[in-house]
């Protein structure tokens, strides 16, 4: 992984010098989006490290997709890096910043979005290279183009297609008053919908987990449904084994809170605790970020709880600051 690192850094270097051969792009970018290139970064157990080092690399990605534009394997890796860079590592510190900051965390919400919207236009152009016209014309109109893609999609599509929904998701939960995302929501269920029916045990649960955060934070009239999303939460934990904390976050921000039940919301942060981030490299990071999260929402209990008034009532643990 390293020579072929080092063999892109030189290609990325020479784009504006001269005019590169194809096929050494081609080996450059197959390379670079095999199998293993992710866990440089997922099997990472030190977000700053990683946080310091995604731009570049991210930058590096986009110099080679300039010149190979129609490369899959480069679209889907330049897309997602965008979002998981401006989800880990813009909007999470970013709401964790303190209301007398709000400007600067005004700032870096919007910073984020447009990030996921970076990533996500990347993708658009992946899936319209595979199922031309697919993606494009959003709203309640019957969309021919869109129903005879999803009807083709197959299995190895899964990933354009979820990290496409996952930014899409992701930016219009940052401003749920554009119009203009919010009209791209059904489809994206839908895509959500076909690539659970072509494998719903992706990634140990991550559909599972993405249906979850859908359902939970859609209001009933788009497609919300709590009964659902409960549903997709205990499948999402029986297919990750439990050893995933987003589930477990993401259950107490979008559940216990809303019930105003704190030992729920404490019950399921300790679990997120308790698992082991080295135990799978294929989520070292996500966990040691979901981990973190979770360590900020119990010390902001207060913040969310109306009953928390007493001191006793207040969870801390120094085993976890």
């Amino acid at each position: 992984m390293r020579k072929v690192l080092f063999l892109a850094i030189i290609v990325v270097l020479s784009v504006s010098s001269c005019s590169l051969n194809k096929l050494v792009i081609n080996k450059v970018s197959d390379a670079l989006t095999g199998g293993g290139a992710n866990t440089v970064f997922m099997g990472d157990n030190d977000p700053r490290l990683v946080g310091d080092a995604m731009p570049f690399a991210i930058k590096m990605y986009e110099s080679l997709l300039d010149q190979n534009p129609n490369h899959q394997g480069l679209i889907v890796t330049t897309g997602s890096l965008f979002i998981m860079y401006a989800n880990a590592f813009v909007q999470g510190p970013a709401e964790m910043l303190p209301l007398s900051q709000y400007e600067e965390k005004w700032a870096e919400l919007e910073r984020a979005k447009n990030l996921y919207l970076r990533g996500v236009t990347i993708l658009e152009r992946g899936i319209n290279n595979k199922y031309p016209g697919m993606l494009g014309k959003w709203g309640p109109e019957e969309n021919p183009q869109f129903t005879g893609g999803l009807s083709k999609m197959k299995q190895e599509d899964i990933t354009l297609f979820y990290w496409y929904a996952a930014g899409t998701l992701s930016a219009y939960a940052l401003n749920v008053f554009d119009i203009s995302l919010g009209m791209r929501v059904p489809q994206i269920v839908e895509m959500i919908n076909k690539a659970y029916e072509l494998d719903s045990g992706y990634n140990s649960g991550a559909l599972d987990e993405l249906f979850f955060i859908v359902y939970s934070a859609l209001p009933d009239g788009m497609g919300g449904d709590m009964e659902k999303a409960l549903v997709h939460y205990q499948k999402a934990l029986e297919k990750s084994g439990g050893q995933t904390a987003g589930p477990y976050v993401s259950y107490a921000q979008s559940v216990a809170v809303k019930k105003q039940d704190y030992d729920d919301f404490k019950n399921s942060l300790e679990k997120a605790l308790d698992i082991d981030p080295n135990a799978d490299r294929n989520n070292t990071l996500i966990n040691v970020i979901n981990q973190k999260k979770a360590r900020y929402l119990l010390e902001k209990a207060r913040d969310l709880f109306v009953t928390l008034e007493i001191e006793d009532d207040f969870y801390y643990d120094e085993e976890y600051y």
